[in-house]
């Protein structure tokens, strides 16, 4: 097994990981004590029952973020850039507003906020009070709400929105409630609406903490890491009638290097060679291996996260 890092290269990898600024003030024991407090969460998630768990999972993002201040006062995991770079891809995706927007597991609320911002209305939910609601403010675009990301039906009232969002969600879910979630997105949504959903691919992880410690699987609160092909056939089990990948003939990272536009698309056939490249991934013996493909690969010939839209 490799070694896990220690010192000031451990503070150093996790820094670079969770985008928190080098000055800012990370021990070697904040480090470890965020691991071993997710591995413990983890596990109680993972043990829970359908009738607890939602009572489960929120004491456990409760408690995680309560305990972990710093996470909230300086990461964003899924993107170290400017909000416009973030996010102005949204604006070409969704199209003119005004829609409605329903996000699950919002976050510190910074997409559906944007969205706001740029005419949509919107909802953003989350299970805990430690995020959220508490890091941004409602205005007459901005509503915001509790929901357990799996049973929406309960929160919301059928057939409500154009648009449902989920960004870095599905892979903190209990893989035996993926069906019921992707079933309930669909019940909320009008005739016609569309589900986005953005997730890191399971060959390229884990993309939670335990990539920091340089373990080959997730130990962390991302209880699975899914497939292109694994969420496109759950997708259609759940009813939706087409399923798409989002695509654009300029590469994120050349984008980012260049500052250049990206024009998304959504696209069944871009979806059906990436299913096709993950199976000759797939028959690569050694997840290392597989690990390394992927990242070479990516933005160009193979993509890192999955990023997908269902139609109702």
């Amino acid at each position: 097994m490799i070694p896990e890092p220690r010192g000031q290269e451990l503070v150093e990898r996790y820094k670079k990981f969770y985008c928190i600024p080098p000055e800012a003030e990370i021990t070697e024991e904040m480090v470890l004590s965020h691991w071993e407090l997710e591995k413990r969460l983890t596990g109680e998630i993972l043990e829970s029952s359908r009738e607890n768990r939602w009572e489960v999972t929120d004491r456990c993002y409760t408690e995680l973020y309560s305990r972990l201040d710093w996470l909230n006062k300086y990461s964003n995991t899924t993107d170290c850039l400017t909000e416009e770079k973030k996010f102005h891809r949204w604006s070409s995706l969704l199209g003119k507003a005004p829609l409605s927007v329903y996000e699950i597991g919002s976050g510190k609320g910074e997409l559906i906020s944007f969205l706001a911002k740029s005419g949509h209305r919107c909802k953003g939910t989350e299970i805990t009070r430690e995020r959220g609601k508490k890091y941004t403010l409602e205005g007459s675009n901005l509503s915001w709400g509790t929901s357990d990301g799996v049973h929406l039906e309960g929160f919301e009232e059928a057939n409500s929105f154009d648009v449902v969002i989920s960004s870095h969600v599905v892979e903190h879910l209990h893989p035996d409630d993926l069906g019921e979630h992707l079933a309930n997105v669909r019940g909320i949504l009008k005739e016609g609406g569309l589900y986005y959903l953005i997730m890191p691919h399971g060959y390229v992880g884990p993309g939670d903490i335990s990539a920091v410690f340089k373990r080959e699987r997730t130990m962390g609160m991302h209880l699975k890491e899914y497939t292109f092909r694994e969420i496109r056939e759950a997708l259609k089990r759940a009813g939706f009638r087409k399923v798409m990948a989002v695509w654009s003939m300029v590469p994120q990272r050349i984008y980012r290097i260049f500052n250049l536009p990206i024009k998304p698309r959504r696209s069944r056939f871009y979806l059906s060679y990436l299913c096709f490249l993950e199976g000759i991934l797939g028959r690569i013996p050694f997840q290392s291996v597989r690990r390394v493909i992927s990242w070479l690969s990516m933005g160009i010939f193979f993509e890192p996260l999955i990023f997908l839209v269902a139609e109702k």
